[in-house]
């Protein structure tokens, strides 16, 4: 059928069955937003912010599992919204970002709200596109969510000029998407597969290392059955946090600067790690000629690219990791002996009642640590937790009951603050059934703090924790430890009041410095189900511990700060 370039772009989204978008109008997407007006088969949210819009399509996608879509204009339309591309592309989320651009005769006169979006876009998508022709929208459209949502999941960027979205050409959805240049290898090495389950079974002390290409996978189930198989303990990344489930036997903790020290020395113990779709991140292995030096490694990742990138793979399996381990479950039985490990696991439970992961309580203030473990008694599996960037991130990874994959969505590899708010937004969107909680820092909270009127607006109630202690609490912790308390410009005495903020916006605030005002406040905001603040007073000069060190051995933890 012949339709305009603008058309094209609003039946595509219908044929990838695209039911939200996020975005921001202007001048060179006119003509796209000029058909979403006529539209009724989905629903179109205006953040207030391009940054937002990026971040709130992230946490849509993260908790549904579902490609992310957001729209934005040239020229700052696009600029601002770099920041959430580079945030998904670290961490390996699939969207499809449309940005309009200025019309292609002006393209290159640094015409009005004119800027290279594409080559600014090369390094933080995974594929990026400009369509030059109408004609070409509907394979470029069919072959972006193609590329998003398959191998590594990752952003793909697609620039239309202004007078594309005009023309009038032919749209034929129904061709199959033809790269010659990618095709993903989804089905691991058998026999590599074969040579890991022989390893695993020859081995006194292996331990599974799982990363956040499980929650991407759609694998947690598998992972959990192959861990309960072969009876062998587990830590998990930051990103993968709620693969195992809290309760289950086989987790140790998260590992990493700021992981347990059972999990850390797990690591650091371990005869063979099994890395399943994680990317031994340098959060993760502390100084590389340290981190278990004494280990074979099996590493499975979808992206070849991964393997050997950073530690040598004595096993390396290319595939799906859903496809990988459910290949490893019908050779673990007949291969492994679960009772070889259990000495193992007597020596991991001994490092946990060595050091456990805990806190110590303060009459005077509330602790931080608490808050969180607050959040899980009263609201456990009935809420998404979604964190900006700080203290308050790593405490929620610590210290949450995560149960079940995607209830955990956080910016891990870019670390952006200003994510939680809008992420939280797309979180509710997407799981409406669901409390969407967004854990804060009353520095992080600062940064999108405008996405207040597009919750409101759209009655999406996410309740926002602030632990706030008038800090930007992780840089003031490095200064604390490492520069001598030089606290510079880390201060935050100076603050808006965020009971007044939410009122203002339509929303609803509260203000507490008792555990007691704490309960009836979370309470009372789940109850009414409207947007809210809880600005939560707590202890300020509270460190994350345990901490490794940057550029420290996973071994060499800091387990408690004595202000001396």
């Amino acid at each position: 059928m012949q339709i305009s370039g603008a058309q094209m772009v609003i039946e595509a989204l219908a044929q990838e069955g695209v039911t939200t978008v996020f975005g921001y109008p202007g001048g060179a997407i006119m003509n796209v937003y000029d058909e979403i007006y006529k539209q009724e088969n989905f629903e179109h949210i205006l953040t207030r912010h391009e940054q937002a819009a990026i971040h709130a399509a992230e946490g849509y996608s993260k908790v549904t599992g579902k490609v992310g879509v957001a729209m934005v204009t040239s020229g700052p339309g696009f600029t601002n919204a770099v920041t959430g591309l580079a945030d998904a592309y670290m961490d390996s989320i699939p969207m499809v970002v449309i940005s309009g651009q200025v019309p292609m005769s002006l393209i290159g006169t640094d015409a009005f709200q004119e800027i290279d979006a594409v080559g600014i876009s090369r390094s933080c998508t995974k594929h990026n596109y400009l369509v030059t022709d109408a004609s070409d929208l509907a394979r470029v459209l069919k072959e972006a969510f193609h590329i998003a949502a398959t191998g590594r999941p990752g952003p793909v960027h697609v620039d239309i000029p202004k007078d594309v979205t005009a023309q009038i050409a032919e749209f034929d959805y129904s061709k199959p998407v033809e790269l010659e240049t990618y095709k993903p290898v989804t089905k691991g090495n058998a026999r590599q597969i074969k040579k890991a389950i022989e390893a695993i079974a020859a081995a006194k002390r292996p331990l599974l290392y799982l990363g956040g290409g499980i929650i991407n996978a759609n694998a947690a189930y598998e992972v959990r059955e192959l861990a309960k198989v072969m009876g062998i303990p587990a830590v998990e990344t930051f990103m993968a946090r709620g693969t195992m489930g809290h309760e289950n036997p086989l987790l140790i903790s998260m590992l990493g600067m700021h992981g347990s020290y059972a999990a850390n020395m797990a690591m650091s113990e371990t005869d063979l790690v099994i890395a399943l779709a994680a990317r031994f991140d340098d959060r993760v292995t502390g100084k590389l000629s340290e981190f278990a030096k004494n280990a074979g490694v099996i590493h499975v990742d979808i992206d070849p690219a991964s393997i050997s990138k950073l530690v040598n793979a004595d096993y390396p399996i290319v595939g799906d990791v859903k496809n990988v381990v459910e290949a490893m479950l019908e050779l673990a039985p007949k291969k492994i002996d679960s009772a070889r490990y259990e000495p193992w696991l007597e020596t991991i439970g001994h490092f946990d009642s060595l050091h456990p992961l805990q806190y110590h309580e303060d009459s005077e203030r509330i602790k931080p640590q608490w808050v969180i473990e607050r959040i899980g008694e009263l609201l456990g599996d009935n809420a998404n937790i979604s964190t900006d960037v700080g203290q308050h991130q790593m405490w929620t990874a610590q210290f949450y009951p995560f149960s079940r994959p995607r209830q955990f969505i956080s910016s891990g590899g870019l670390g952006t603050m200003g994510f939680g708010f809008p992420a939280a937004i797309g979180v509710k969107s997407g799981a409406p059934d669901k409390v969407s909680i967004n854990v804060t820092g009353d520095g992080s909270i600062l940064m999108n703090i405008q996405e207040l009127m597009t919750a409101v607006e759209y009655k999406l109630p996410v309740i926002n924790i602030i632990l706030n202690n008038n800090f930007l609490g992780m840089v003031r912790q490095w200064q604390t430890l490492f520069y001598d308390k030089r606290h510079s410009s880390t201060d935050l005495s100076v603050q808006p009041d965020f009971v007044k903020v939410a009122e203002g916006f339509g929303g609803i605030g509260y203000s507490v410095s008792t555990k007691e005002e704490f309960d009836a406040a979370l309470k009372d905001a789940v109850e009414k189900n409207v947007v809210a603040m809880i600005d939560v007073k707590v202890h300020r000069m509270e460190n994350v511990l345990p901490m490794v060190p940057a550029g420290g051995s996973l071994f060499n933890m800091m387990l408690e700060y004595k202000d001396k």
